[in-house]
């Protein structure tokens, strides 16, 4: 069947049924009904929801990161630490002051 022929067939049916005016019985208070049925949006409950899902995914990647702060790093950090003679605090202080020293000379 061509298209404009499907057309052209529905159009006529559309137009022999025309639509009614008349409104099913209660149907004001039916919709009604059904709207007051409906519980509110809980933007709250949708918050907390979403961030106790995220919760977990949180607490495994802090520890997989903790982990290997003091896997990884630490035979690296103590053996350069050893062999340089040096602190960690001496590095961290120079590292802390480093700013204030040069302010002095711009002024």
């Amino acid at each position: 069947m061509n298209l404009e022929q499907l057309q052209t067939i529905l159009l006529a049916a559309a137009k022999a049924n025309p639509p009614g005016d008349r409104v099913p019985y209660a149907f004001g208070k039916r919709i009604l009904a059904r709207l007051k049925d409906q519980p509110a949006l809980d933007l709250s409950a949708l918050w907390a929801r979403a961030l106790w899902r995220a919760a977990a995914p949180c607490v495994a990647l802090t520890l997989l990161l903790g982990v290997w702060s003091f896997v990884g790093d630490s035979s690296n950090s103590a053996d350069a630490a050893m062999s340089s003679g040096e602190d960690f605090s001496q590095h961290f202080e120079q590292t802390l002051l480093a700013a204030v020293d040069e302010s002095e000379d711009v002024w």
